[in-house]
């Protein structure tokens, strides 16, 4: 157990002291911590600062109504890697439980009135088994709801649709996307949705298994299988028993790996290195690749008959560039992670800052738009997140021109301007020159001109390449100016 332990109580009973005796607690958690240290506090609103963040949650349900269940998904939100013990009414209690279960959010509860000495065990038990064990062994962290997919755009939604109907089959999903869209964050949600919710998801980045290492981490191996193979070992299809196996970035595979994970999908029969009997493994199978498994087909570089075998069920992630609108939505979800642990940080984004990434490519798609807004916290002195404070991947770092003259510092300011524009038309447009020349009062060639002054690929802002159909209106009021 810790040497020191800080012990949060949420619950709006301010009569709490009748089922609860703080004082007993914190005696009995001092003799089973000699020399350590206890805090406790206790707070009513679940979104009030902290000082610093709890090592363990005391969660009061008065009752079994929908804004107590809200509370706790709150709570839970707001430390996800803390773990949490519900203390119910008796008279509320029971029933709920024996019908419903355990909630998803808790590690652990106790019915009121509670003993303080029943209460500290249970406190020493999830700790010592780790801040991310649950009733069911799953990390409370690693799962992933529907509800947890942030988008309203359309072409986001209609990708979300598809994870309860994927969910109540246990055929083969073939997930495709660029990197960084989130395909491992939709196989979650699929296999936390699925009957197989209580077993193990395990993923496996394929593109970081050596080749001669394939079988081996896989299907496991028996005593003896090569020299250094002292013991038998059960490899990940063992550990996926019941679940699910995720099979990221599978077409990085090579020939002889895409022939024995061949087998494996049709049949779910393996056999560990060494070994001469079958086995058959009882898992589900979703496979992820950054890139267009029929045109890796149509290349010979993966085989035909292992992309039908996965393309049973399929989903296309969009890149960000596709879901514009929902990047404010996400921008929120990161700001409020980010400033969880503690409490602190900047709050909202401003209209400018907000402006300044809708006007990004985003090539590394949610991943990146994570890694700048954890950035722009960091950086940020205030409780508001300005355009100044982002600093995308794919731009220089802006720097204040101090030296020189004041034409080269109007240049450069210039530049800056006429890029972040061509930019935020190209995204407007998705892409479409055509459309975007004249919404800036450009003809083609010169707006064309533009994009390779500054290095700028119109291909990385299209939906598809070859549609040039849509008519979409400007919503510049006034034509760019600007000079090639």
């Amino acid at each position: 157990m810790k040497d020191f332990i800080r012990i949060l109580l949420v619950t709006s009973d301010n009569q709490y002291h009748a089922w609860f005796d703080e004082s007993h607690l914190v005696n009995v958690l001092q003799r089973a911590l000699p020399g350590g240290t206890i805090e406790f506090h206790r707070v009513s609103d679940p979104s009030a600062t902290l000082p610093r963040s709890p090592h363990v949650l005391l969660f009061h349900h008065p009752s079994t109504d929908r804004l107590s269940a809200q509370r706790l998904t709150d709570v839970a939100g707001r430390w996800p890697d803390v773990p949490i013990l519900g203390l119910f009414a008796a008279e509320h209690g029971r029933r709920p439980l024996l019908l419903n279960g355990v909630p998803a959010e808790l590690n652990d509860f106790v019915l009121c009135p509670v003993d303080g000495d029943e209460l500290a065990l249970r406190i020493g038990r999830v700790l010592v088994a780790g801040r991310s064990s649950t009733p069911h062994g799953i990390g409370r962290s690693q799962r992933v709801r529907i509800d947890s997919l942030v988008g309203e755009s359309s072409i986001f939604q209609t990708q979300v649709e598809k994870i309860p109907l994927f969910a109540d089959v246990d055929a083969t999903v073939l997930l495709q996307g660029e990197t960084g869209t989130g395909k491992e964050v939709f196989a979650r949600a699929i296999h936390y949705s699925s009957a197989r919710k209580d077993h193990a998801f395990i993923p496996i980045n394929c593109a970081a298994l050596p080749d001669q290492l394939f079988e081996n981490e896989l299907f496991g191996h028996v005593k003896g299988a090569y020299t250094s193979a002292a013991n038998e070992q059960g490899g990940l299809v063992l550990e996926a028993e019941g679940g699910t196996l995720f099979l990221d970035e599978v077409d990085a595979l090579n020939p002889y790996a895409q022939a024995k994970l061949l087998r494996f999908v049709q049949y779910r029969e393996y056999r560990p290195l060494g070994c001469s009997r079958t086995k058959l493994a009882h898992v589900r199978i979703i496979a992820a690749s950054n890139h267009d498994l029929r045109q890796a087909v149509t290349e010979r570089q993966f085989r035909e008959d292992l992309f039908h075998r996965l393309n049973v069920l399929s989903l296309v992630v969009p890149p960000l560039r596709e879901r514009v609108e929902d990047i404010p939505l996400l921008a929120d979800r990161f700001l409020q992670r980010f400033r969880r642990a503690d409490g602190q940080g900047p709050r909202r984004l401003s209209e400018d800052a907000i402006q300044k990434l809708l006007a990004y490519a985003w090539p590394g798609n949610v991943r990146e738009l994570e890694s700048t807004l954890q950035r722009a916290v960091v950086m940020c002195g205030s409780a508001t997140i300005q355009a100044q404070d982002i600093e995308c991947a794919g731009e220089a770092p802006k720097t204040p021109c101090l030296d020189g003259s004041l034409r080269a510092a109007k240049t450069s300011a210039t530049m800056d301007v006429e890029r972040a524009y061509l930019v935020k038309t190209l995204v407007t447009f998705r892409g479409n020159v055509t459309h975007a020349a004249k919404a800036a009062g450009k003809e083609r060639r010169s707006f064309q001109r533009l994009l390779r002054k500054y290095g700028i690929d119109r291909e990385a802002f299209q939906n598809d390449p070859t549609d040039s159909s849509r008519d979409c209106p400007s919503p510049f009021q006034t034509p760019f100016d600007g000079r090639a």
